[in-house]
């Protein structure tokens, strides 16, 4: 019912900036929350920001001050602003987009298929 579809990685130089993307399609209204996750190789999959419907932001301390979650909702699109990129932000980008179903009490996720990020010099 709703497809995510993220865009914007890359490779890059650390000190550089990316800014990905991820658009949603199909029936959106039921979006409570959106998120950016990533996962490194060798590691578990991780909450780097979310965003609520009612704009409320969160970040991985990891990340504080350097990433921005954002929110269009024209464009049903969610941005994440990743600024001062170090090596260890290298990692395959996933956005996550949390659904109810108010009629149901049904609590559902929808992931994209995820966009890699490459810091290295």
């Amino acid at each position: 019912q709703v497809q995510l579809v993220e865009s914007g990685g890359g490779l890059v130089q650390p000190g550089e900036s990316l800014r990905l993307s991820c658009v949603a399609s199909g029936d959106t209204r039921n979006i409570n929350a959106q998120g950016w996750y990533r996962q490194a190789p060798g590691k578990d999959r991780e909450l780097v920001a979310s965003i609520t419907s009612g704009g409320s932001t969160n970040y991985a301390d990891s990340v504080k001050d350097r990433f921005t979650i954002s929110r269009d909702n024209a464009k049903n699109t969610v941005y994440l602003q990743m600024n001062s990129l170090k090596p260890e932000d290298t990692a395959v980008y996933s956005c996550n987009a949390q659904l109810y179903y108010s009629g149901s009490f049904q609590l559902t996720y929808t992931w994209g298929t995820g966009t890699l990020v490459t810091v290295s010099s």
